[in-house]
């Protein structure tokens, strides 16, 4: 991104990929700035398909909800790891703007928690430790490239066919520079449930608030992707029990 007049714009890049080598094959889902479509990219050389999610802005967003929008795809260009989704391209040029990415055909961790309990064959205890530590992988590669999540939850983390794990979506994500926190207004939408108490309190975020954030993520895997406080509080109640020192109770499977 860069700043013209005091706005931010984007500038196509290395990055770009022509729209007429975007093959969109269909629907896996929506969020608040855009929709996701499963589909293939054609490489230049090879003329090879290369499977990928698509993720595509509404044609309703506004001019800052796309530069918000493509905040996420310039975050994405500086990851490169195991455990973290892979940028694959841009699609800046034209309309819908797209950002192509590596394709995680089990969807989100979310998804398939709740698919397994809804067929009451949850995961291994084997496979949940080993889950946890490619997320944890993940994450401590945010950490230590100086970037802070501010939204690390299961719906958030993508299962690839084999069931590696991998954190996703870095709509909120961002560089902390020299400082040691991300401040936020009290405005917008907040994943209150998995945010610490001094992200409610002043929203600050830090590498330590996404490492409260993972534990009410290890809570969800626990429990089979149950929502954390769900059977006590309404969100303004998860927040002010927080604020107090409340905790999430130990799962009833979860070990000593």
């Amino acid at each position: 991104m860069q700043a013209e007049n005091g706005v931010l714009v984007y500038k196509k890049d290395s990055w770009e990929v022509i729209r007429s080598h975007v093959t969109i094959e269909k629907f896996l889902g929506g969020g608040s700035f855009g929709d996701v479509y499963q589909g293939f990219i054609k490489d230049v050389g090879s003329q090879a398909q290369r499977p990928c999610a698509i993720k595509m802005v509404k044609q309703a967003a506004t001019k800052e909800d796309k530069t918000e929008f493509l905040n996420e795809a310039n975050i994405m260009k500086a990851f490169d790891a195991n455990h973290v989704v892979k940028l694959l391209g841009v699609v800046s040029v034209g309309e819908p703007t797209m950002i192509l990415m590596e394709l995680m055909p089990r969807g989100s961790l979310l998804n398939y928690l709740d698919s397994c309990r809804l067929k009451s064959k949850s995961p291994t205890q084997e496979r949940i430790l080993q889950m946890s530590a490619e997320i944890a992988d993940g994450m401590a590669y945010l950490a230590d490239k100086k970037y802070v999540h501010r939204d690390l939850a299961a719906r958030n983390c993508m299962v690839a066919d084999d069931l590696t794990v991998k954190v996703g979506d870095f709509g909120l994500t961002r560089h902390i520079y020299e400082k040691d926190y991300y401040r936020i207004g009290p405005n917008g939408p907040n994943p209150i449930r998995w945010m610490a108490p001094e992200s409610l309190r002043h929203g600050v975020f830090t590498s330590s608030s996404d490492v409260w954030s993972y534990g009410v993520l290890l809570w969800e895997m626990a429990t089979g992707g149950m929502t954390p406080y769900f059977a006590k509080f309404r969100n303004d109640e998860v927040l002010n029990f927080v604020e107090e020192g409340g905790t999430l109770d130990r799962p009833d499977n979860c070990p000593d």
